[in-house]
């Protein structure tokens, strides 16, 4: 898994409305890009509408990465009023680099999934700050006064 300290990865991916995403357009200045498993189920519901709800207090953009389509994000953002950008990895591409795509265990039962992070990433594209099996409740609330410590 990404840890503190290390270089954010190389990405290219479609945002809801298609448009391309790099990291390169992202450095300069710091972000906050979060890996959820899946659009409109209950936790990454209320994680999104989390970081919906702290956005005008953020100094910071927001993106969150999942491996749903383009369409399910246009329907999710669509849905929830979200003010920030999620990435379709369908391919698993940036969640398997940053380490997410791992064994989870639910009712006995074992499958692949996405490891529920967050990381604020710094203007040089180094992680500053890693959350990894994050609580989606409460998590922007954390996230917010985190960013606010370091980047002040």
């Amino acid at each position: 898994m990404l840890k503190e300290g290390e270089k954010f990865p190389d990405f290219d991916l479609p945002d809801q409305s298609g448009e391309r995403v790099r990291l390169a357009d992202l450095l300069g200045k710091p972000f906050v890009i979060y890996f959820y498993p899946k659009d409109d189920t209950s936790g990454c519901t209320k994680e999104a509408c989390g970081f919906r709800d702290a956005m005008p207090n953020l100094p910071v953009p927001v993106l969150g990465v999942s491996p749903d389509s383009v369409e399910s994000h246009q329907r999710f953002a669509s849905k929830y009023d979200l003010n920030f950008r999620l990435l379709a990895d369908p391919e698993r591409s940036l969640i398997e680099k940053c380490g997410l795509w791992v064994e989870k265990s639910m009712y006995g039962r074992k499958y692949m999934g996405v490891n529920r992070s967050t990381f604020l990433v710094g203007k040089d594209g180094r992680v500053l700050k890693a959350w990894h099996k994050v609580k989606p409740a409460d998590h922007a609330e954390e996230v917010k006064e985190a960013v606010r410590e370091i980047l002040d």
